[in-house]
């Protein structure tokens, strides 16, 4: 789809610098772009790059210093904030498709089940009995949705995914391949004899509208009641959430990220990649937690945490620059041992008899 430059600057309040009547129809890397393509500068060190750029328009921040913007031949499209508006234009400029109507002639959708019919089941795909799909949801090929489930508007289940029963998923959630929701959670009880006695798990799976779930995450049902992500949140590829988690609004959960049974996430919550929680703790709203950190307590809102265990991330920064510190202070503690021994065994020289009797000795010589 091709826009002129001037209209996309409108979209997202930009000001542009350059030729408003510039076509373009797709956005491009800074190496790959050509004279129709929007690139972006986000980051002064990739200037060089830019100013060595074949797009047609670049799209940066206003607050990139003017050094930076020195030197760029592409017209500019200035705005506060370079990344969001990014987000907006590919929208625009790459629309998703249209859903297509209808049920595959391979699916199989229960007599019980509900499939408005402005939705699509692919092919070898199930949808259980009492289950619902609402308007413009797409069900991918060989994904299975259980009984009792909820399919939101203009939801889409990509190929591959496991939805089990009675989980409720809201409108315009995206959930990618290999996903599985609403498997048992992680319950047991110690019985006789070292053995594990599996405690039912009742609860169901709630996910919000306008969530993503990355590739071959998965987010347990509760043992008695729900387990809960909230609307807006962006959950990463491999990503497990155990059950009875309640993760708030606007969150973002890094690959690998892992959330113990019970934990309670505030909103805009941020989980680094490999970050962990553990369970029956509270996160509270904007708290950050750095990559392959773990959390074993409760972490007050708005704090940044980093380490293992994580602790505010400045006491976390001083732990670090101690530890490099350490070998010399290992070198200087063993020279600090050794004399201490050199000045013990030349005291004890001193006071022992025979050294006095030796030196009397000679002195009568």
């Amino acid at each position: 789809m091709t826009h002129r430059l001037a209209d996309l600057a409108a979209m997202v309040g930009a000001e542009l610098v350059g030729d408003p009547d510039r076509l373009i129809d797709g956005v491009a890397t800074l190496e790959a772009a050509g004279d129709r393509d929007l690139s972006f500068l986000t980051n002064p060190k990739y200037r060089e790059r830019a100013r060595s750029s074949g797009a047609g328009a670049l799209l940066v921040p206003r607050d990139l210093s003017p050094d930076t913007l020195h030197g760029l031949r592409a017209d500019l499209l200035l705005c506060e904030d370079a990344y969001r508006a990014l987000a907006d234009l590919m929208t625009a400029l790459f629309p998703a498709p249209e859903v297509e109507r209808g049920v595959h002639e391979t699916a199989y959708v229960d007599a019980a089940a509900r499939v408005d019919a402005a939705a699509r089941v692919d092919a070898f795909a199930v949808v259980g009995a009492g289950s619902t799909v609402a308007a413009g949801a797409v069900v991918g090929a060989h994904s299975v949705v259980g009984r009792g489930c909820r399919i939101g508007e203009g939801t889409v289940l990509h190929p591959h995914v496991v939805v089990y029963d009675g989980s409720r998923i809201g409108d315009r959630v995206i959930v990618h391949s290999g996903v599985v929701l609403g498997a048992d959670g992680f319950g047991f009880a110690e019985g006789a004899a070292a053995s594990q006695v599996k405690l039912p798990q009742i609860g169901v799976v709630v996910i919000e509208d306008d969530v993503e779930i990355g590739a071959n995450s998965a987010v347990d049902r509760a043992t008695f009641d729900t387990t809960r992500v909230g609307s807006g949140t962006k959950i990463d590829n491999l990503v497990q959430v155990g059950h009875n988690a309640q993760i708030g609004r606007g969150c973002i959960l890094c690959g690998q990220a892992g959330v113990s049974g019970s934990s309670r996430i505030g909103d805009r919550v941020l989980l680094a990649g490999q970050a962990g929680v553990a369970g029956h703790f509270e996160i509270g709203d904007g708290v950050q937690v750095a990559a392959k950190s773990a959390v074993f307590q409760e972490v007050p809102a708005g704090q940044r945490v980093a380490g293992i265990p994580a602790t505010p991330i400045a006491a976390w920064r001083r732990r670090n620059a101690l530890q490099s510190r350490l070998p010399a202070m290992r070198a200087a503690l063993r020279g600090l041992e050794r004399r201490v021994q050199e000045l013990e065994a030349a005291a004890h020289s001193e006071a022992a008899p025979g050294a006095d009797r030796d030196t009397d000795t000679g002195d009568e010589k």
